[in-house]
């Protein structure tokens, strides 16, 4: 287990913050980069790869960049969001102890046609990639593929490693990402992983789902009842683990959340179980977006 103080994160950001972040984005970018050189390495016999990791864990930007230094190694490599194999909503058939959809189960995806596909892919035969649309919750034209021998293929997705959904682990390379380090605060506390994710898709569903802090909050229970049931029991079938963790990106977010936050605790029920957010940004110097590389993860959740 990494973990860091808070003091240490801000002596850095005070030395000198652009160092600080360019560090943190080049030792993210070589834990990326080792996974790649790794994955070439077994390509001839491992044509497919599935990278998984619970939400807000990061795992879109991992595999572009995954993606990209195998491009770069002469594996051209095309990725696929698992999303797009959603059912539409009146096609779900799975529903959670309150009888309402359940949205995490593996069983919203399409696995028959996502386990055609693969089959296919594997094979170098073309598929027809569907697309989903979140706001309507229902199919949309997507995009035709057609490996070619030598080409890789990633998926990723919540339940990617789940092999009631995909399978084929004798054919594919399998990743796990999520945030592994934690913070300490001045009580001696140590942040769980878990929060930063959490301020990761409070920004992120503001900026891009248009959702506010409580109401993702309000869904966090549901969220993490599908990590715990899910994701979580099949990690162990990644042949490769990255923490997506950056010193620097709890602070960044203190400016996005310092004022929500204070809201939050006059108003929201269930504000003490989040109170280790309000506190742990309460110690960071604010880190301004604009010294964010353009390419940083963190850019997944606060755009730009």
């Amino acid at each position: 287990m990494n973990i860091v103080n808070y003091k240490d994160i801000n002596s850095a950001l005070a030395a000198d913050a652009p160092a600080y972040i360019k560090r943190c984005c080049e030792e993210y970018d070589e834990k990326c980069r080792s996974v790649a050189e790794h994955i070439s390495e077994r390509a001839d016999q491992h044509p497919i790869i599935l990278l998984a990791g619970p939400s807000g864990s990061g795992k879109t930007t991992t595999a572009l960049k995954i993606e990209s230094y195998l491009d770069k190694m002469g594996f051209e490599t095309h990725t696929i969001s698992m999303d797009d194999y959603f059912l539409p909503k009146d096609k779900i058939q799975i529903f959670d102890e309150n009888n309402q959809i359940d949205y995490e189960s593996p069983y919203r995806i399409d696995i028959e046609l996502l386990q055609g596909h693969l089959h296919k892919l594997a094979n170098c035969e073309p598929i027809d990639i569907p697309g989903f649309d979140f706001k309507l919750q229902d199919r949309v034209p997507g995009r035709r593929l057609e490996r070619k021998p030598g080409e890789l293929v990633l998926f990723e997705g919540i339940h990617a490693l789940n092999p009631e959904v995909t399978g084929y682990e004798d054919i594919a390379s399998c990743i796990y990402v999520s945030v592994r380090t934690r913070i300490q605060t001045s009580d001696g506390d140590l942040i769980h992983p878990e929060f930063i994710r959490v301020m990761r898709r409070i920004i992120r569903d503001n900026n891009f789902r248009g959702r506010s802090a409580p109401e993702t909050l309000d869904m966090y229970d549901s969220v993490q009842r599908g990590e715990n049931h899910y994701i979580l029991p099949f990690k162990h079938r990644a042949h490769y683990h990255i923490d997506t963790f950056h010193g620097f990106e709890a602070s960044l977010y203190k400016g996005y959340l310092d004022e929500e936050f204070k809201q939050l605790k006059e108003s929201y029920p269930d504000y003490e179980r989040y109170s280790p957010i309000e506190k742990l940004i309460s110690e960071l110097t604010c880190l301004e977006p604009q010294l964010i590389p353009e390419n940083a993860l963190v850019r997944e959740f606060i755009g730009g």
